[in-house]
């Protein structure tokens, strides 16, 4: 099974703090929203990595997780598309990435431990989440689908 992101578009991603989350709302709007992530393995299959964002206590307009729009829409409908960019006042630096792909709901203690290796994941990139009890919420889970990359630097 061919890896579905080359070394180049693997470290761009890595390289990323944030990314752009679309999904679509009942009544076709799109919805967009910055998350944090991590990029990892799926468990047993290296060739076919992963993302995760957590929900975490930064205030929201809703209590529950569960009842935020983002998750409302991936219930409904699981495809979603991630923008990264890079951006740059020196135009040829410029890129970004788009990834179209499938996202769920993955809860503490489900049986692979995806949640538990990538709350520590999260925690070592962004140390906010030291203090954050992400380990307690679920996270958002993208299965990588299409990829499509640009850089006006060429580094295809």
């Amino acid at each position: 099974m061919a890896d579905v992101l080359d070394p180049v578009r693997r470290g761009f991603i890595e390289a990323r703090r944030t990314a752009v989350l679309a999904t679509l709302s009942p009544a076709g709007w799109p919805r967009l929203v910055p998350i944090c992530f991590v990029l990892m393995d799926a468990p047993g299959v290296p060739a076919r990595p992963v993302l995760y964002s957590p929900l975490d206590e930064k205030p929201k307009r809703v209590h529950d997780v569960r009842r935020l729009a983002r998750i409302r829409d991936i219930a409904v409908r699981p495809d979603v598309t991630l923008l990264f960019e890079r951006w740059s006042e020196d135009w040829s630096q410029l890129a970004w990435l788009r990834i179209r792909g499938e996202a769920g709901l993955v809860e503490p203690g489900d049986e692979s431990h995806a949640h538990q290796r990538a709350v520590q994941a999260l925690r070592a990139k962004y140390p906010p989440y030291a203090d954050h009890e992400i380990d307690d919420m679920p996270l958002i889970r993208f299965a990588i689908g299409d990829v499509v990359y640009w850089s006006a630097a060429g580094d295809r």
